[in-house]
């Protein structure tokens, strides 16, 4: 059966919605075990937490560049920084963290996978499972044909299904961080001040202007890979899309129908926090 548009948009603003109305007014953890999702972004690390069912608890995030394109640059400082983000949520919720899984971009493989596991590891958390970022995405989305594209900080991640099973993934350079650069090259700014301006959301119509190539060197990577299959419409993902009008570009790069959950920064971790949920059924 296909999953309609306005189904997999209900769904993510839904679950993302009670997600940021827990971050926003936090409440004592549910009885029963809690699970941790883990996402070391290039732009952000972001912690959010579920409980045995999958239902959204508690979140806590920061802007961070302990990543790049992927791979974990700054072992020291991610383990640090999910370690405070971790003690910030345990001290809101009152209970101890235990289980979680990580992620990683779609292709990724071996030692790079196994790297953000470690930081999760270091920072005091026993990982349960790891899966793919967009896999993630789609846990909260519930796509089963289309494509979904997850732009993060350093990379824009694709996942292609057909009848509910991933037909084709892929991972590629080209995301917020460009974007970045474009605004401080404009402006004569430094990298952090433009990554402040880009999520000024009164100065959106302004930084498109700005970003437009970048966004149509995505819609171009996104056409490539979707070429081959029968995909009638593409659905976004990652904190780089929140940009508003960043899907009426890309549609006419892919020339097919783009949408975007409400809060797009938060589907992906949400889904992370989500798989852990699911194994830990099995322990």
């Amino acid at each position: 059966m296909t999953t309609r548009r306005g189904d997999s948009l209900d769904r993510a603003n839904q679950l993302v919605a009670t997600l940021t109305e827990r971050m926003a007014d936090p409440q004592p953890a549910p009885k029963g075990p809690l699970y941790t999702g883990i996402d070391l972004g290039t732009a952000n690390v972001v912690l959010t937490v579920v409980d045995a069912q999958g239902n959204p608890v508690d979140a806590a995030y920061t802007f961070a560049q302990v990543v790049r394109d992927g791979l974990v640059v700054n072992y020291v400082a991610a383990v640090d920084i999910v370690r405070k983000l971790k003690a910030q949520l345990e001290e809101r919720l009152g209970q101890e963290l235990l289980y979680g899984a990580a992620a990683y971009p779609p292709g990724t493989g071996g030692r790079d996978v196994k790297t953000h596991q470690y930081v999760a590891e270091a920072a005091g958390f026993e990982i349960i499972s790891m899966v793919d970022e967009v896999d993630a995405a789609n846990r909260v989305l519930g796509f089963t044909n289309g494509a979904v594209v997850d732009v993060g900080g350093g990379t824009t991640g694709i996942s292609i299904l057909q009848d509910g099973q991933v037909v084709h993934t892929a991972d590629e350079p080209t995301g917020g961080t460009h974007f970045s650069l474009v605004v401080a090259g404009a402006h004569q700014v430094s990298f952090e001040e433009a990554e402040q301006m880009k999520r000024d959301a009164a100065r959106h119509r302004e930084i498109l202007r700005l970003v437009t190539p970048v966004i149509q060197k995505v819609g171009s990577i996104v056409a490539r890979h979707i070429a081959r299959y029968d995909v009638e419409t593409v659905c976004l993902v990652g904190g780089t899309s929140k940009l508003t009008g960043f899907e009426e570009v890309l549609a006419k790069e892919v020339g097919r129908p783009v949408i975007k959950p409400a809060e797009p920064l938060f589907v992906t971790p949400l889904g992370i926090a989500m798989a852990a949920a699911k194994a830990g059924e099995d322990l």
